[in-house]
């Protein structure tokens, strides 16, 4: 059971864009930092002693001028030796240090590729493999970029080419994934997932075929895939075959976002029906059956939610998002 806390200003409201709510966790450390995207500009949220201090980041396309273009998702991405703040437009991709102050890397998108009439747009990010951050894009790629220790030395080591819809959503798996089941999911526009495994090259595990419904969010944990769908599905695949474990009817409209807390196999889910539902994860230990228990159901009246995350690995605590709300919503387990 969860109970509503106090909520969080932000300097402007929240676009309607899926997954559109970052929380900074780091691991063995409390609580660091919030964004979310609206328009060109992106609204941060740092932990400062008892209070929050409130920063406005205006991104820039490559150190240039203040950008014109929309920004379409904005992510850290926690990995072993750094932490960055990466943002994805219609131009390109851009990594800042983590509290914003400094771009690290911009990578341009090839607006010469597409048709006329194609929208061009980043979209999709997650930390991968140790090392590597991975980003989706408009035409189906997955940009992988190799990310040193420290410095501005980022590198673009390989483009995945397995989808040929626009990305919507990339995850990766914390901790060492099953035998053979793959540490990384993409998934599109027209619900096609692919699995992968990270390394010096990233390797298809398998690819989930389309299901006639574009796959809004994914993330994996111990094995398994969790897709969210535009019909307000929650699916679960087997990452390692591809096989369908369990499937919930979870939401009456669009999801716009799920999470999972790693220590424990909670799920968060959003929709655009302004529910969040907290669920369970669990495998049986003696059929191997995969499980899923709703645990809680929140309303946020009037709300198209768009963005939902946990703020702790146990679940414990979550925050929420809504299309044109200038708050953050917080709620902690009682």
């Amino acid at each position: 059971m969860y109970r509503k806390e106090p909520s969080i200003a932000l300097r402007s409201s929240s676009a309607a864009l899926y997954n559109n709510l970052s929380v900074l966790r780091p691991p063995g450390r409390p609580l660091a930092a919030f964004s979310a995207v609206h328009g060109p500009s992106l609204s941060l949220v740092s932990a400062d002693g008892p209070g929050f201090a409130h920063r406005q980041l205006q991104a820039k396309e490559g150190g240039m001028a203040l950008s014109t273009s929309l920004l379409t998702q904005a992510a850290w991405c926690v990995l072993p030796s750094r932490v960055l703040l990466v943002l994805t437009s219609q131009k390109g991709i851009q990594m800042y240090e983590s509290d914003g102050s400094i771009m690290v890397y911009w990578h341009a998108l090839d607006v010469g590729e597409h048709p006329p009439a194609q929208a061009v747009f980043a979209r999709g990010i997650a930390a991968a493999g140790g090392r590597f951050i991975c980003v989706g894009t408009s035409s189906g790629q997955v940009l992988v970029f190799d990310i040193p220790p420290k410095g501005t030395n980022v590198t673009l080591s390989e483009v995945l080419e397995q989808h040929r819809d626009a990305i919507t959503d990339i995850a990766a798996e914390l901790g060492q994934p099953p035998d053979g089941a793959g540490d990384v999911v993409t998934a599109d526009d027209m619900g096609t997932l692919c699995v992968w495994s990270s390394g010096e090259e990233f390797t298809l595990r398998g690819k989930i075929p389309a299901s006639g419904c574009s796959c809004s969010s994914v993330k994996l944990w111990n094995g398994l895939v969790a897709a969210g769908y535009g019909n307000g599905q929650i699916r679960l695949y087997e990452a390692a075959t591809g096989l369908l474990r369990a499937e919930v009817n979870a939401h009456a409209r669009w999801i716009y976002a799920l999470d999972l807390a790693p220590q424990t196999g909670m799920l968060l889910s959003g929709a655009e029906d302004s529910f969040v539902h907290v669920w369970k994860l669990s495998r049986n230990p003696d059929t191997e059956d995969v499980e899923i228990q709703h645990c809680h159901a929140e309303c946020v009246t009037d709300t198209q939610v768009c963005g939902a995350r946990f703020c702790d690995p146990d679940g414990n605590s979550f925050a929420v998002t809504g299309y044109d709300l200038s708050e953050i919503f917080r709620y902690g387990r009682v």
